[in-house]
């Protein structure tokens, strides 16, 4: 048997063992986990409601599926969460960088005032150095649009952030890019 194979089946089983632990915690245990990953009570109930999930495939559809359930009121209480999950970004080291992270802080001052919830994207599978530049080109794209289609785009963004974490909190990296440095709120 190759490493690669045993290797392999060590993080299956290690997936497999957190998954297993959020299927079998009490409710509010599981929902406490959930949260995590998403803001909304609401969300986090209806995944841990439809439990056991026998695969992270399963989980990540039920994820998919309350995400696209999710109410107006649903959202503003998963964005208020979000109020507190920064985004890690390369520091201000040179005078461009100092530029930019001054820009993106207009940025989420001026999405702030437009649209009166705070400004999320999903980063994963981007490298430190890629951030900053998703973070201005994403919140720039975005800051010209209605109402409503920034209300679908940041549901969509949730949704997304919300898979991540998913991964995360069942230890499935093999998901997740092997980047050095990677994390993600």
């Amino acid at each position: 048997m190759s490493e690669e194979s045993t290797l392999s089946r060590s993080r299956s089983r290690a997936t497999a063992s957190r998954l297993d632990r959020l299927n079998t915690a009490p409710a509010d245990a599981a929902e406490a986990a959930l949260l995590s990953c998403c803001g909304s009570r609401r969300w986090a109930r209806l995944i841990a409601a439809h439990r056991p999930y026998p695969d992270l495939e399963a989980l990540l559809a039920a994820g998919d599926e309350a995400s696209y359930d999710l109410t107006p009121a649903d959202l503003d209480e998963a964005l208020a969460d979000e109020s507190v999950v920064g985004h890690e970004l390369p520091p201000a080291d040179s005078l461009g960088s100092l530029a930019a992270h001054t820009a993106l802080q207009a940025a989420h001052d001026a999405y702030e005032r437009r649209f009166g919830h705070v400004f999320v994207i999903c980063l994963d599978g981007l490298r430190p150095e890629e951030r900053l530049d998703r973070l201005l080109t994403g919140i720039r794209d975005r800051l010209g649009n209605e109402r409503e289609k920034e209300r679908d785009n940041t549901a969509e963004e949730l949704r997304c952030i919300a898979r991540g974490r998913l991964v995360r909190l069942t230890g499935n990296r093999s998901l997740m890019p092997e980047v050095p440095g990677f994390r993600i709120a």
